[in-house]
């Protein structure tokens, strides 16, 4: 793995982090992050958790399996239960009537104890404004959650 494209950060409002992490606590094990577009890693070690506004920090850390793109209602079938909705219709209202969706397959879903400050993380990635995930370096990932 190439370390240019070490980690990769998945964004996520305040209300699916909370949705997440509760989840995590629930059960460890394989979790799934849905995303509505293909943007998502193909290739990652690690995938790092970007809150957005107005929390606008790097808030976990998990070791990436795979991506797995298709049918909206295929993938729920397969991984809805490792993702953090409880019920197809939960799902379905995210999904917003769309019939192709990404799931993000991840395990050892890590909560950062102490979190760079959004200053200090501004500082490290300079604007994540208009973007829907990113890739990034080693030295960059330690950064953010050392």
């Amino acid at each position: 793995m190439k370390t240019e494209r070490y980690a990769f950060i998945l964004i996520a409002d305040k209300r699916y982090w909370s949705k997440l992490c509760e989840r995590n606590k629930a059960s460890s094990g394989i979790h799934v992050f849905v995303r509505k577009s293909k943007v998502a890693p193909k290739n990652a070690q690690k995938l790092l958790f970007y809150v957005k506004k107005p929390v606008m920090q790097v808030l976990g850390i998990a070791d990436f399996i795979e991506r797995l793109t298709g049918d909206s209602g295929e993938l729920w079938r397969k991984h809805g239960a490792e993702s953090c909705f409880e019920t197809f219709e939960e799902y379905c209202t995210f999904a917003q009537g769309r019939t192709m969706m990404t799931f993000v397959r991840f395990k050892n879903f890590v909560e950062l104890k102490n979190p760079k400050t959004t200053e200090a993380t501004r500082s490290i990635l300079s604007s994540l404004q208009g973007f829907r995930g990113k890739y990034v370096n080693l030295a960059t990932t330690k950064q953010l959650i050392t």
